[in-house]
């Protein structure tokens, strides 16, 4: 098996209010997507959005269940005022800040935020390695 993730699909509550979080609010570019779903290409994978029941139906486990989920999704920028930026358009995009950006144990500076379906995404830079794209996205990408 190759190391990557190739898409991470999120199981939702209201298929078309998160598709204008992400779409209208983030401004993830949205692909040709069937009725039912949306895919949005990202930079190396893909966002996807489904139905949360009948994403666990095709898990066949149990859409119930609330609080945390066990794990947060990640956005890299180049800096902490790109931390402060994206952080505020989510939260104009209908997100909740869950905890505001501030310096972190590891020497980094991050903050997160929920989407409308109380997934994490946690929004971070870190001073000492670049995870993103190094050819696409230059106004994420670290300074030289």
């Amino acid at each position: 098996m190759q190391p990557r993730i190739s898409m991470v699909t999120l199981g939702v509550h209201d298929l078309e209010r998160s598709i204008r979080f992400y779409r209208d609010g983030l401004g993830f570019p949205l692909a040709e997507s069937p009725e039912g779903i949306a895919f949005f290409e990202l930079n190396g994978t893909w966002l996807s959005l489904y139905a949360r029941d009948l994403l666990a139906e095709d898990a066949t486990v149990s859409s119930e269940g609330s609080g945390f989920q066990g794990f947060a999704l990640a956005h890299n920028v180049r800096s902490e005022a790109a931390v402060d930026a994206v952080l505020a358009l989510a939260a104009t995009a209908g997100a909740t800040i869950i905890k505001p950006a501030q310096k972190v144990f590891w020497g980094g500076y991050s903050g997160y935020f929920q989407d409308p379906d109380t997934f994490l995404w946690e929004v971070a830079h870190n001073p000492f390695i670049w995870i993103g794209p190094t050819d696409s996205d230059t106004t994420e990408a670290p300074a030289s």
